[in-house]
C-alpha cells in the first residue's frame, strides 16, 4: 500500500472525523500588486511539507491571516479555498493584532523559544508581557479551531512551538478532540529547558495532546526528562507514555519527508529547465557551481560557510575563477535586532570573500537575499556540483531532502552538518561539523573532487531515504500513532497506577 493510500486509510477509519492541521504560518498569503489581488506561497519547510497532506485530505487549515489582502478575499467566517489555482482544502484565517503579535511572534516565540531551543549560543529573552500576548494568541487560535470543530469529534494536527499551550486549552474545550502536536525544533536538555520561565504552564499545554512528535529520538529523551524533572504526571519511559489527569500522551520520533513524487515531478518541468539556463548564464560559463539555500537565520551557519568557502579558496587556489557559490539567503524575522546583525555579518563576508579573491570576470560567491519560485530552487539543486547544508543545529532541515529528491541524475554531493535532523537518514552525505571552518572546508574540497562512481552511490542511497519516508509517510505515521494511543486511553484506564511521581531519570529506560 502506497503511503498516500495509507493515510487515507488512517484518516478513514476509526472515526477519525474532520481533519484540521493548525499552524502559526499559513500556506497562502494574499497581496496586492499593480493594483489587483494576487497570491504567495511564503517559505518555509512546515508549510512545505503540510501543503500536499491538505491536498490530499481536503480538510480544514487554521492560520494566521498575514497577507495585505488576505481580508479582501475570505467570507464572513474568515475562510477562502486554497490552494488558489487548485482549490481542495479549506484555510481558516486568524487575525492577530500588532501588539499581540509582536509579544506572541516577535518576543515569546522567536527571542525566547527559538533559541532556548536551538544549542547556538544565542541568549534567550523572556518577558511576562510578551508571555501574556503568547497566552491570549494561543486562546485566539483554540476560538478558531472550536469554529471549525464544534463539538464533533475531529483530528487536530498542531505544528510547532508557536502554539503549545493550544492542545491544553482544546482539551478543555471539547474531549473528543483527537490531538497531535508536532514540535519541528529541537527540544534541549531539562538543564536548559529549566531557565524557561513559564516550563510548567508549556508542559501542561503539551501535554493536553494525545500524541507529542518530534523529529528525532534525541529530542523524545529530552523531553521525558523535562517532563520527569518539571512536569505534572505520571511517566512511563520504556513505553514512552505520560500519564495526566487520568488520560496517556504518547510522545514519539517521526522523522518529516518531503512529497517525493510532486518534487522529481517539479524537476523535469519546463519552468525548471528554462531556470537552469538562466541560471548557468548567470554564474559565468565553465565554472563548478555550489549552492546553499536558507531562510537567513542564525541557526543556519550561513556565515561560518562561507568563512569556509574563503578558506578553501585560501588553501587550494587551483579553484580560483573556477568555482561559483550560489547562496539564497530568504529574508526573516528583520524586525528582530539579533536577525538585522546576522544579515550584516553575511554581507560583510561576502564582500570580504569577494574583494579578496574576485576578478572581473569571476565573482566566487553571488548572494541573492529574496525568496524564489519553487522552479528556480529547484533548477539550483539540479545544475550544482555540490549543495552546502550546514546548520548549527536544525530539527531536520528539508533543502537537504529536496536537493536529493531532485537529482534523478544520480550526481551532486551534498554536504551536511552533523547537527541536522537529516544527517540521521542522509548518512550518506558527506557530514561536517558546522562550528568548525576547516571541517566545511574539507567537506567542499571532498565533494569536488567525489569520483562519479562514489557521487552516483551516494545520491542513490540518499534519494532511497528520502522516497521511503515522505510527507504522506509521515502523517499516516503520526496519525496511526493517534488512533493507538486513544485504542490505550480506553484499554490502560489505571495501567500506569504505582509509578507515583515520574522516577529518577537514571531509573527509566527511554528505549
Amino acid at each position: 500500500m502506497s503511503a498516500t493510500a495509507q493515510l487515507r486509510q488512517t484518516l478513514d477509519s476509526d472515526g477519525l472525523g474532520r481533519f484540521i492541521v493548525v499552524s502559526n504560518r499559513e500556506p497562502f498569503e494574499h497581496e496586492v500588486h499593480d493594483g489587483r489581488i494576487v497570491w504567495t506561497q511564503p517559505a518555509g519547510g512546515v508549510t512545505s511539507a503540510l501543503e500536499p497532506l491538505l491536498r490530499r485530505t481536503r480538510g480544514t487549515w487554521v492560520a494566521q491571516g498575514s497577507g495585505a489582502a488576505d481580508r479582501q478575499v475570505v467570507d464572513r467566517n474568515s475562510r477562502v479555498m486554497a490552494p488558489p489555482d487548485q482549490p481542495s482544502y479549506t484555510l481558516k484565517r486568524v487575525w492577530i493584532p500588532e501588539p499581540l503579535q509582536r509579544g506572541f511572534y516577535t518576543s515569546s516565540s522567536n527571542r525566547g523559544l527559538w533559541p532556548l531551543c536551538h544549542n547556538v549560543y544565542q541568549r534567550p529573552r523572556f518577558s511576562e508581557a510578551d508571555w501574556n500576548c503568547y497566552r491570549r494568541v494561543n486562546e485566539l487560535f483554540c476560538e478558531s479551531v472550536l469554529e471549525e470543530a464544534g463539538d464533533d469529534s475531529a483530528t487536530v494536527f498542531i505544528q510547532d512551538y508557536h502554539l503549545a499551550l493550544l492542545p491544553g486549552m482544546l482539551r478543555s474545550r471539547n474531549k473528543r478532540l483527537r490531538l497531535a502536536h508536532f514540535w519541528h525544533i529541537p527540544w534541549p536538555s531539562p538543564e536548559v529547558f529549566s531557565i524557561f520561565p513559564w516550563k510548567e504552564e508549556l508542559l501542561d499545554g503539551l501535554l493536553g495532546s494525545d500524541l507529542v512528535a518530534f523529529h528525532l529520538k534525541d529530542h523524545v529523551v529530552n523531553f521525558l526528562h523535562s517532563v520527569e524533572r518539571y512536569g505534572n504526571g505520571e511517566l512511563d519511559g520504556r513505553r514512552r507514555l505520560v500519564r495526566r489527569d487520568g488520560a496517556l500522551t504518547s510522545v514519539r520520533d517521526f522523522p518529516i519527508g518531503i512529497d517525493f513524487d510532486r518534487h522529481c515531478a517539479l524537476a523535469h518541468t519546463a519552468k525548471v529547465e528554462a531556470a537552469m539556463v538562466r541560471w548557468k548564464q548567470l554564474v559565468g560559463p565553465d565554472v563548478t557551481v555550489g549552492i546553499g539555500i536558507d531562510r537567513m537565520d542564525y541557526t543556519k551557519g550561513i556565515p561560518e560557510r562561507l568563512r569556509a568557502l574563503d578558506l578553501l579558496l585560501e588553501r587550494q587556489p587551483e579553484w580560483r575563477g573556477k568555482l561559483v557559490f550560489v547562496q539564497i539567503g530568504v529574508p526573516s524575522r528583520g524586525e528582530i535586532p539579533e536577525y538585522q546583525a546576522l544579515a550584516q555579518e553575511i554581507n560583510r563576508e561576502v564582500a570580504a570573500t569577494n574583494s579578496r579573491w574576485g576578478t572581473d570576470g569571476w565573482t566566487p560567491i553571488q548572494f541573492f537575499a529574496q525568496c524564489l519560485p519553487a522552479e528556480e530552487m529547484v533548477a539550483l539543486h539540479r545544475i550544482a556540483t555540490f549543495c552546502l547544508v550546514t546548520p548549527l543545529q536544525d530539527g531536520m532541515n528539508l533543502v537537504a531532502k529536496e536537493f536529493a529528491a531532485s537529482r534523478e541524475d544520480l550526481d551532486g554531493v551534498l554536504v551536511l552538518s552533523r547537527f541536522a535532523g537529516a544527517a540521521a537518514e542522509l548518512d550518506s552525505a558527506i557530514l561536517v561539523n558546522p562550528f568548525l571552518d576547516e571541517d566545511i572546508a574539507h567537506g567542499v574540497a571532498q565533494a569536488l573532487t567525489t569520483p562519479r562512481r562514489e557521487r552516483k552511490l551516494r545520491m542513490y542511497r540518499m534519494r532511497a531515504a528520502v522516497e521511503s519516508n515522505t510527507t504522506f509517510a509521515w502523517a499516516a505515521g503520526i496519525l496511526s500513532e493517534l488512533r493507538n494511543v486513544w485504542k490505550q486511553n480506553a484499554r490502560e484506564t489505571g495501567a500506569l497506577k504505582g509509578l507515583g511521581r515520574a522516577r529518577r531519570v537514571a531509573e527509566v529506560s527511554f528505549a
